[in-house]
């Protein structure tokens, strides 16, 4: 009374052209993904790359900024903290990771 009777339908007839014509309608997709590798993530992963390399081959007297702007010269260099001094007399521990950049030496007077 209050459900109709299912009436079995017949399969829809395929697409004409069958696989060729799927895999010319993926064909945007795998473009827009190739794109975005070639512009966002590989450039993105080579940045990562150089910055591990700059922070691996961080030195005592190395002059650096932090990633809060801090500037400073290694005074000591541990396996994940460095010590910098800011001025005469003040020494701060920083992570390596928070090192953005290295300067060239004789930059802070």
């Amino acid at each position: 009374m209050f459900i109709s009777e299912a009436f079995a339908q017949a399969a829809p007839a395929a697409a004409p052209g069958g696989i060729a014509s799927s895999l010319t309608s993926m064909l945007p997709l795998v473009l827009m993904f190739v794109v975005l590798y070639f512009i966002m993530i590989r450039p993105q992963m080579k940045r990562q790359k150089e910055h591990k390399a700059m922070i691996e081959a961080l030195a005592k007297g190395d002059e650096v900024v932090t990633s809060g702007g801090l500037l400073g010269k290694v005074t000591k260099a541990g396996e994940s903290y460095l010590s910098l001094e800011i001025s005469n007399g003040v020494e701060i521990q920083v992570q390596r990771g928070a090192v953005v950049q290295v300067l060239p030496k004789g930059t802070i007077k």
